[in-house]
């Protein structure tokens, strides 16, 4: 009778023991099916693209002072083809690298910025002044120069709403916004 109860056992064990494999391996094989379906698909947003930007603060070089952060804004959708990428209104950052007052004898007041990232989602888009590559990274007072508002002996003003162009630094791969 323990050989008859033995063979039973084992019989048993067997049976539970291939359920629970081929469960396992059905579980395993649906597991990347689904992890690929909610993968976003990502488009290269290459590096060159123009990006229409406007400042989203005052600024002035009788007030600003270097290592001051900048706010600018998205204008424009950007995209990837028909793919929007970074939704008009989306942040970017930059930082002023020097900031003088005008001085006397006429002297102009100085603003130079360094334009940093435009925030898409979670991610930063490296952004630079000029289409090439040669660039320095940094905007001058010069380049403020476009705003009509640097005038000998006077500082540099730059109002909320005014409009700065800029280049995407370096290509990136991005998921659509939705």
């Amino acid at each position: 009778m323990l050989a008859g109860s033995l063979v039973l056992i084992l019989a048993f064990v067997q049976v539970g023991s291939s359920q629970e494999t081929s469960s396992a391996a059905a579980t395993t094989t649906a597991a990347p099916a689904a992890a690929v379906a909610q993968a976003p698909e990502k488009y290269t947003l290459a590096e060159g693209t123009d990006v229409e930007l406007q400042f989203a603060q005052d600024l002035s070089s009788s007030t600003s002072f270097e290592g001051d952060p900048v706010a600018l804004t998205l204008v424009k959708d950007l995209k990837v083809g028909d793919v929007v990428v970074a939704k008009a209104g989306s942040s970017a950052y930059g930082v002023v690298t020097k900031a003088h007052k005008s001085g006397m004898m006429g002297k102009s007041g100085q603003l130079d910025i360094r334009l940093d990232y435009l925030k898409a989602g979670d991610n930063k888009i490296k952004l630079r002044e000029t289409k090439g590559k040669e660039s320095g990274g940094g905007i001058k007072g010069a380049l403020s120069s476009p705003f009509g508002r640097v005038k000998h002996g006077k500082n540099v003003e730059i109002n909320v709403g005014d409009p700065l162009h800029a280049y995407v630094a370096q290509d990136i791969l991005l998921p659509p916004v939705s």
